[in-house]
């Protein structure tokens, strides 16, 4: 995430969640309720959240859009993650992997398990202390 855009971030899923009435801990919830029946183009959150806004408007399901949303998410992250190269283990940290929907969407994606740690939104935080950590015995 930068100052300028927020797309596949949490920031983003912070938003999405938002437009449809719904507690960010929720989303990937009702997301997984939803049926494959729509996509959302764009990966930019302010063009995102009007083809949501459009898309509620149109009388779709919020599941379903949700499901889209995350979709999107998705999308994003394996073309970022296909650039790297995909080794044979993959953890998925951060506070974005509570998110039950985007775990299951990013294994069937990767076609393969992924590894959520436990706490996994603490992981950055436990990386830096153990950096420091490093850093003070030198």
């Amino acid at each position: 995430m930068n100052d300028r855009c927020a797309a596949g971030t949490g920031r983003f899923l912070e938003v999405m969640a938002g437009v449809l009435g719904v507690s960010v801990s929720d989303f990937g919830s009702l997301a997984l309720e939803g049926q494959p029946i729509l996509r959302i183009s764009s990966t930019c959150t302010v063009f995102a959240e009007s083809e949501a806004v459009s898309l509620l408007a149109k009388g779709e399901r919020r599941e379903d859009i949700a499901l889209a949303l995350h979709g999107s998410v998705v999308r994003r992250s394996v073309t970022m993650l296909k650039r790297v190269s995909l080794e044979k283990d993959i953890v998925f940290a951060g506070g974005v992997a509570l998110n039950p929907c985007l775990r299951v969407i990013l294994e069937k994606e990767l076609g393969q398990k992924i590894i959520v740690p436990d706490n996994p939104h603490m992981i950055g935080a436990y990386g830096a202390a153990l950096c420091c950590r490093s850093a003070a015995h030198k």
